[in-house]
């Protein structure tokens, strides 16, 4: 059995309530074990923990431009990667037109954040429509296919050898953030059964041990008639989600998990009221990535920590070193101008160091790492 020292100590000048009432022109850092669940420290600087001047060496913030990544073929299960590990794959995937085939990953379930676009998915479990905003978790060796009803853009979360479950919520019980009944299913209706009439050849891409296999069945594979359980596709919204808050303290972003997985969570971060308490930080703290790598996708709207974003961007915070907003934001927090924010965006936090694939290091802006800079550039 093993578990952390507990020993709280006050050392020189300090906060006495973590992310508020911080000591006069002092900047707060929390140094943090397994994410935000484990022993913490919160330093108080007298410069921003951020305010390097040069960076040598791979080991940095890193941007990539997801609207830059280039297409290379129609098949979302060899959709061009961004990042990975042994836990977990990011791809963007683009498709404009119905796919005239099934796919099927063997090697985990999947998650698609749908960026751009609508249409209907057709599975094993029957039809389910979607629209831009939509999560759609499917878990392995689900066949599937898509129509579009307009272009589609999905990021892809592939949960290597693993599978996506819900967040414990503890005290605040199982309806908080969203209620389960909230969740959407496919349906065995007209239109799945009508697609089972396409009696032609059908084909089913299967990826397994990153190797694709290709299956060919004499019958459309989709031809269920009926289904009863627990395990099935869903669907969920990020405007379903009603995000925990509180106006006096600035919650960590463990506190907007969605989904769970071995090795990583998803977290959503959703339009909501900016702490009006007078001594609480406005925007997110400086924090040390000790233990994850951060990754944040921007989906929609004003994304108030850092500057020059805009949607499709992708950041990547590697683990070992501070991170927190850019100097215009902080400085647009301390002023509270704003009451609320309106972006929309999806974190991936993961365990396990994250490795750059071709379609990331192909659009990755440059300077990003510049961009803390005190004063800010321009």
């Amino acid at each position: 059995m093993r578990k952390w020292f507990s020993f709280p100590i006050n050392e020189g000048n300090t906060s006495r309530q973590a992310h508020c009432d911080l000591p006069e022109g002092t900047f707060e850092r929390e140094c943090g074990k397994e994410g935000f669940f484990g022993p913490a420290t919160h330093m108080y600087h007298q410069h921003a923990p951020t305010g390097w001047t040069e960076w040598e060496g791979e080991l940095r913030p890193h941007a990539f431009d997801t609207n830059n990544v280039e297409d290379v073929g129609d098949n979302p299960l060899a959709a061009p990667l961004l990042l990975s590990n042994a836990n977990v794959k990011v791809r963007i995937w683009r498709c404009t037109s119905s796919m005239e085939y099934l796919v099927r990953n063997g090697d985990g379930d999947d998650c698609l954040f749908i960026h751009e676009g609508s249409g209907s998915l057709y599975c094993d479990y029957g039809h389910l429509s979607f629209g831009d905003g939509d999560y759609l978790i499917i878990p392995r060796s689900t066949n599937w296919r898509i129509e579009p009803d307009s272009p589609v853009t999905m990021l892809m979360i592939e949960a290597t050898h693993g599978s996506y479950m819900t967040a414990e919520r503890g005290i605040v019980g199982d309806h908080a953030v969203f209620d389960p009944a909230m969740l959407e299913y496919p349906k065995i209706d007209d239109a799945f059964l009508t697609q089972q009439q396409d009696v032609k050849p059908w084909q089913v891409y299967l990826k397994s041990r990153e190797a694709m296999n290709r299956i060919t069945y004499p019958f459309n594979p989709l031809d269920v008639v009926g289904w009863k359980g627990e395990l099935t596709v869903l669907r969920l919204n990020w405007r379903d989600i009603r995000p925990l808050m509180s106006h006096r303290y600035h919650l960590p972003p463990s506190a907007h998990t969605t989904f769970v997985a071995n090795g990583f969570v998803i977290c959503t971060f959703v339009p909501r009221p900016i702490e009006s308490d007078p001594g609480a930080l406005k925007v997110p703290f400086y924090h040390n990535n000790d233990d994850y790598d951060e990754v944040i996708f921007y989906h929609k709207g004003n994304f108030f920590s850092r500057d020059n974003i805009h949607p499709g961007m992708i950041t990547h915070h590697p683990c070992g070193f501070p991170h927190g907003p850019h100097p215009k934001a902080f400085a647009a927090g301390a002023k509270a101008t704003k009451t609320e924010t309106d972006e929309v965006a999806v974190m991936i936090d993961t365990r396990m160091p994250l490795d750059l694939g071709d379609a990331a290091k192909n659009t990755e802006i440059d300077d990003y790492v510049q961009s803390w800079r005190t004063p800010p550039r321009g």
